[in-house]
C-alpha cells in the first residue's frame, strides 16, 4: 500500500520543496494543507498534477481532520515563519505555532497517523552560551517566534504518550529558490535593484544550510527510524553576516552598498549547531561552504523577475577576501 503523506504548509518554502522529491522520487501520495497566508500554488507548478492540495488553515480544525485523514505521516511545517512577523503579529504567531501544532497532534492521534515530523527552529536556544550548540543546550527562546516553537516542541513530547511516534527537527537558516522576505533573499533582491544592504547591528554569526539538505533531512525522519530526540538540521559552520552580504554582491555582480544600522534586540547575535546528531541519524554533512549553492538562488530570484541567468561560472571559496 503506498504511504500516505500530508504537508501542512505545502506551498510555501520549504513544504513545496518537500512536496518536490516525495513526488518526483515516488515515496508517497501528498497531500498539502496551505492557507496561502506565505505558500504560493505556482511552487507547486512541478508537482500540482498528481498531487492533492487544499487551500486550508491549521486552525480550522474539521479541515485539518478531513486531510489528516488515511494519512500515516504528517510533515508539520505551517507555521508563522520568521522573528520580525512574530514580534508584529504575536497574536497569529501563537495561534499558529501553538494552537496550530496542537490542532495538528491532535488531528494525528484522531486520524491514527503513525509518525508527525514537527519543524522546530534554532530560535528556541535564544543566544547559547557556548558554540557550536548541542541538542542538550538549555531552551532559552528570546523572541515570540522562538518561544512559540519551543511551546510546540512541548506538546510534541506530550503527544508521544498518545501513542504518536513525534519526530523534532531544529532547523537552521534555511535558504533557496522559492524563499522570500528574509535575510538571503532580501539582500539578493536588494543587490539587484541596486539598493543598499541592511546589516543590523553587524555582529550576527549565522548557520545557514541548503533547502535540499533539510528536504533531505525531513524524508529520513519521516521514512527512517524513529528518532525520539530533537535533532539539528544545519551546515554546522556559522558566518557572519557581514561576510553573506559581501558574497551575495560579489555573485550578483552589483555595486549596492552594505549599510549597518542599530542592532535589533529580538535577534539571536550567533548560532552555529553542532550538527553531529543528524550526521549520524540522518547522513548530514558538515559543510566548509554553506553558500556554496547561492549563485542557484540568484539565478532562481533573477527569472522570477524577468532578468534572465547571468551569474559567474565560478566563485571563490568561502573566507576568500572581496575587494571593493
Amino acid at each position: 500500500m503506498e504511504t500516505k503523506v500530508l504537508i501542512t504548509g505545502g506551498a510555501g518554502f520549504i513544504g513545496s520543496h518537500l512536496a518536490d522529491e516525495l513526488d518526483k522520487h515516488g515515496l508517497a501520495y501528498v497531500r498539502v494543507l496551505d492557507n496561502m497566508r506565505r505558500g504560493r500554488m505556482e511552487n507547486l507548478r512541478n508537482c500540482r498534477d498528481r498531487i492533492t492540495v487544499r487551500t486550508g488553515d491549521i486552525l480550522d480544525r474539521r479541515v485539518l481532520a478531513e486531510c489528516a485523514e488515511g494519512c500515516d505521516i504528517v510533515f508539520h511545517l505551517a507555521a508563522q515563519s520568521n522573528v520580525m512577523g512574530s514580534a508584529q503579529d504575536g497574536n497569529y504567531c501563537f495561534a499558529a505555532n501553538v494552537e496550530g501544532t496542537f490542532n495538528v497532534l491532535e488531528a494525528a492521534r484522531v486520524a491514527g497517523v503513525r509518525r508527525v515530523v514537527f519543524s522546530s527552529s534554532r530560535e528556541v536556544y535564544g543566544d547559547p552560551e557556548t558554540l557550536p550548540v548541542p541538542e542538550s543546550a538549555p531552551l532559552a527562546p528570546k523572541n515570540p517566534y522562538g518561544t512559540s516553537k519551543a511551546a510546540g516542541e512541548v506538546y510534541c513530547q506530550a503527544w508521544r504518550n498518545n501513542g504518536i511516534e513525534v519526530v523534532i527537527l531544529r532547523l537552521a537558516n534555511a535558504y533557496g529558490a522559492r524563499d522570500r522576505e528574509r535575510v538571503i533573499p532580501t539582500f539578493i533582491e536588494n543587490a539587484l535593484a541596486g539598493r543598499p544592504l541592511v546589516l543590523y547591528g553587524g555582529g550576527q554569526v549565522i548557520d545557514f544550510v541548503w533547502i535540499q539538505d533539510v528536504v533531505g533531512a525531513l524524508i529520513r525522519a519521516g521514512f527512517g527510524e524513529y528518532v525520539r530526540g530533537p535533532v539539528n538540521i544545519a551546515s554546522g559552520h556559522g558566518l557572519a553576516l557581514s561576510e553573506v552580504a559581501e558574497r551575495v554582491l560579489l555573485v550578483t555582480g552589483s555595486s549596492s552598498r552594505i549599510r549597518y544600522e542599530a542592532a535589533r534586540t529580538i535577534e539571536v547575535i550567533k548560532f552555529e549547531a553542532d550538527i553531529t546528531m543528524s550526521q549520524h541519524l540522518f547522513h548530514l554533512e558538515r559543510c566548509l561552504d554553506p553558500l556554496r549553492h547561492l549563485a542557484d538562488v540568484v539565478d532562481s530570484i533573477r527569472f522570477e523577475q524577468g532578468l534572465g541567468y547571468s551569474t559567474p561560472d565560478s566563485h571563490p571559496p568561502l573566507g576568500t577576501p572581496v575587494l571593493r
